[in-house]
C-alpha cells in the first residue's frame, strides 16, 4: 500500500461540481471523484493554514490551546510514525508558511522535502527597488508578491504548476518503489488570485475597473462589479490547479498506481467570496464556506469507489486512517478516528459531533444538521492562553506585550513536556481584536444551509451546548475555555 494525499489550500466545497456547484470547471476532481468515495459531511477543525496542518499531521484538534505555530516537540506526528513504522515519506509543496517564522518542523519531518518558490509574500525574486503597479486598485497589493510575479512568464513557471509537476516526477522516479507516503500539497487556489489570462478568459470576465486579485480580510469593501470579478479569478486559478492535477491523475494512470495506492484530496478550509457581505477568512464567524470542506478517498480496489458516505468526518480523522491503512500504531494522544470501516461498510458513523474553530474565537461545532457558534460570554474574551513550548506565530513570537505574566509548567495533559502559558486576552481590559469577539448563533443548516437566519430554540442550543461541551473535554481543552464561552 502506498498512500498519497493531495491538499489545495482554500479550496471551496460549495463550488465543486461533485457538491452541486454549476459553474466552475474543474473536470479532473471531478474525474478523482469517480474513483473515490466522497465525504459530504466533512469538516475542519483548526483554522486557518498553519493550524489545519498540524490537525491534519496529529490527528488533534488542537486550536483550543494554540493558534498559528509549529509542530511541538511532543507532537506525535504522521511523518514521524511513518518512519518509526519503516516508511519512506516524502512532501512536495509551494505553501511558503513552512519555512517563516512560526512554521517550523512541518516538512522537516518528513524523509525528504522539496519546496517550490513564490506563492504570495514568499521572499524569493529579490529586487531591491520596488516593482511599479497601477496606482490605483482593490485589496491587497504586496510588493514582494509583485517581485515574484515577475519571474511566472508562462504558466509553467507559477508555483502551483510546479508542485504538481514535481510530484509527477518524484512518482516517476520511484516507479519501482512501494510502501511510501507522498504529499503533494498547492497553495492554489489561495489567494492572490493570479494565474495565465486564457483561464480568466474562460469565465467570460469583462472587468474594466482597478487591480484586484487579492482581497482584503473582513467587510466587502468593493462595488459588485469588482465582487463579480474576483469570483471569476478564484474560479480561474482554481480550474489552472485542476489542469496540473489532471498531470498527477494521468500519472497515476501511466504507471497503474490506483491498483495499490491510497489517495486523499481534501483542502485546510475554504474562503468568503462576498457571502455574508464578508471576504476572506479570519475577521468573521467560521460559516459553512469556510468550515464545511471536500474530501475524497480512492481505495484501491474497493467496490465502494463512485459512492458517497455521509456520515459525519473532520481532518483530524485523515492521520489515524493513513496509519490504519499502512498498517502502523495510531499513538494514544490521537483524538481522530480511523475512516477504514466507514470505507468498508462495515461501520456507520465514528463521531457524534466535530468542533472547529480560531483560537481565542467562537467555539463551534455541527452534528451534521446544526451548527452552533458559541461566542466568548465577555468582551475582554477572558481567560484564554496559548500554550506552547515553541513561542512562535505568525512571522512573529509570542508574548512581547505579556513577558512578566507568561507561566511555564506541565499544563497540558496529555504530554509530560512543560510549556508556555502565554496570556492572549486580559481581565477587565477589551480584547485586542474586539472585532472577532461576536454573538452567538445557532443554525438548522439542513432549511438554512446559507446560514441566513439565526434560530432561538432554548432545548436546542442545551442540546448543542451538551455536545460542545463532550466535545471539548475529549479535545483536551483546557479548562479556562469553558469559564471563556460562559459553559
Amino acid at each position: 500500500m502506498n498512500t498519497i494525499v493531495v491538499l489545495l489550500d482554500t479550496l471551496n466545497r460549495h463550488l465543486l461540481p461533485t457538491y452541486g456547484g454549476d459553474w466552475v470547471k474543474t473536470p479532473n476532481i471531478e474525474r478523482l471523484a469517480e474513483k473515490s468515495v466522497v465525504f459530504d459531511q466533512h469538516w475542519s477543525g483548526s483554522l486557518p493554514c498553519m493550524p489545519a496542518r498540524r490537525d491534519l499531521l496529529t490527528g488533534r484538534t488542537a486550536f483550543l490551546e494554540k493558534g498559528w505555530g509549529g509542530i511541538e516537540p511532543f507532537d506525535e506526528t504522521l511523518p514521524n510514525m511513518l518512519r518509526k513504522g519503516g516508511i519512506f515519506s516524502h512532501i512536495v509543496t509551494d505553501h511558503y508558511h513552512y519555512f517563516a517564522t512560526g512554521g517550523e518542523n512541518y516538512c522537516q519531518s518528513f524523509t525528504t522535502w522539496d519546496f517550490h518558490r513564490g506563492q504570495e509574500d514568499d521572499p524569493w525574486h529579490s529586487t531591491v527597488s520596488d516593482p511599479e503597479v497601477p496606482d490605483e486598485h482593490y485589496g491587497r497589493v504586496r510588493m514582494q508578491y509583485e517581485r515574484n510575479r515577475k519571474r511566472f512568464l508562462q504558466e509553467e513557471d507559477y508555483a502551483g504548476p510546479r508542485t504538481m509537476r514535481a510530484a509527477c516526477d518524484w512518482l516517476e522516479s520511484n516507479r519501482e518503489a512501494d510502501h511510501y507516503f507522498l504529499m503533494v500539497e498547492a497553495f492554489d487556489p489561495h489567494e492572490p488570485f493570479d494565474c495565465p489570462k486564457h483561464y480568466l478568459d474562460l469565465y467570460q470576465d469583462d472587468y474594466k475597473g482597478p487591480l484586484y486579485n487579492w482581497p482584503n480580510y473582513g467587510d466587502v469593501d468593493v462595488p459588485e462589479e469588482a465582487i463579480t470579478h474576483i469570483r471569476k479569478r478564484y474560479a480561474a486559478n482554481l480550474t489552472m490547479i485542476d489542469h496540473w492535477l489532471g498531470k498527477l491523475l494521468d500519472m497515476m494512470d501511466r504507471l497503474a498506481l490506483w491498483e495499490d495506492t491510497l489517495l486523499i484530496f481534501t483542502t485546510d478550509h475554504g474562503f468568503l467570496l462576498g457571502e455574508h457581505q464578508k471576504m476572506g477568512k479570519n475577521q468573521m464567524h467560521v460559516f459553512n464556506e469556510l468550515a464545511h470542506i471536500p474530501m475524497m478517498i480512492h481505495v484501491p480496489g474497493s467496490e465502494h469507489n463512485g459512492s458517497r458516505i455521509s456520515a459525519l468526518t473532520q481532518n483530524i480523522d485523515v492521520m489515524p486512517t493513513i496509519l490504519d491503512y499502512m498498517n502502523v500504531a495510531i499513538p494514544d494522544q490521537v483524538k481522530g478516528h480511523s475512516l477504514r470501516g466507514l470505507l468498508e461498510g462495515r461501520t456507520e458513523k465514528v463521531r457524534n459531533a466535530a468542533i472547529y474553530g480560531y483560537h481565542g474565537m467562537a467555539v463551534n461545532v455541527t452534528d451534521g444538521r446544526y451548527t452552533y457558534m458559541r461566542a466568548p460570554n465577555a468582551a475582554d474574551n477572558h481567560p484564554c492562553y496559548t500554550y506552547t513550548a515553541m513561542p512562535t506565530t505568525f512571522r512573529s513570537y509570542l508574548g512581547h506585550q505579556v513577558q512578566e505574566s507568561i507561566e511555564t509548567g506541565r499544563f497540558l495533559p496529555y504530554t509530560r513536556f512543560p510549556v508556555f502559558k502565554v496570556p492572549v486576552s486580559r481581565q477587565g481590559e477589551p480584547y485586542a481584536s474586539n472585532s472577532l469577539v461576536m454573538e452567538t448563533k445557532l443554525y438548522d443548516i439542513t432549511k438554512d444551509y446559507q446560514q441566513q437566519h439565526s434560530i432561538q430554540d432554548a432545548e436546542l442550543e442545551a442540546h448543542m451546548i451538551r455536545l460542545l461541551r463532550e466535545s471539548m473535554h475529549e479535545a483536551n481543552s483546557p479548562l479556562e475555555q469553558f469559564e471563556r464561552l460562559g459553559l
